[in-house]
């Protein structure tokens, strides 16, 4: 199983590196994860959020192949608990998908045209946390997802 996190903008504290490398490190025996990071476009004007989200999203459809099971990181996506998250990736991995790509937008959200290309559009919670967080929680997320799929301790 191949699984890509697309992401714009790029990690700045280390403690967040550190752990993200760390999931990345855990994952090795279940899955082949990536992490692209695009430059997200800077909004200099509250009036062009919206053409600046299509412009991002260009960006990042241009990295996602029309056979991939595409999940969006958004605010008002369907939320799961770490159980039920593990049956989603088994069900689409047992569909036969060769690449999930989860898309985690920039600080101001997902383009309309990112969303629509959507299989699933998923939210990590209720709460607001720092934007960059939500790299090591999704890859802390996915971990867990394999760890209870295979039957293995580290969720309990």
């Amino acid at each position: 199983m191949k699984i890509k996190i697309i992401a714009l903008g790029k990690i700045k504290e280390k403690f967040l590196k550190e752990g993200i490398n760390e999931f990345l490190k855990r994952l090795t025996p279940y899955a082949s994860v990536s992490i692209l990071e695009l430059n997200p476009i800077e909004i200099k004007d509250e009036n062009l959020t919206a053409k600046i989200l299509l412009d991002e999203g260009e960006k990042i459809l241009s990295n996602i192949k029309p056979q991939d099971y595409v999940i969006t990181m958004e605010i008002k996506g369907k939320q799961f608990s770490s159980e039920e998250f593990a049956q989603k990736i088994e069900g689409i991995t047992n569909d036969g998908t060769q690449e999930i790509v989860f898309v985690i937008g920039s600080s101001c959200g997902i383009g309309k045209n990112v969303s629509d290309r959507a299989n699933l559009k998923m939210s990590m919670s209720k709460m607001t946390f720092l934007h960059q967080f939500a790299r090591l929680i999704l890859v802390e997320q996915i971990y867990r997802a394999f760890k209870i799929i295979k039957g293995e301790t580290y969720h309990k």
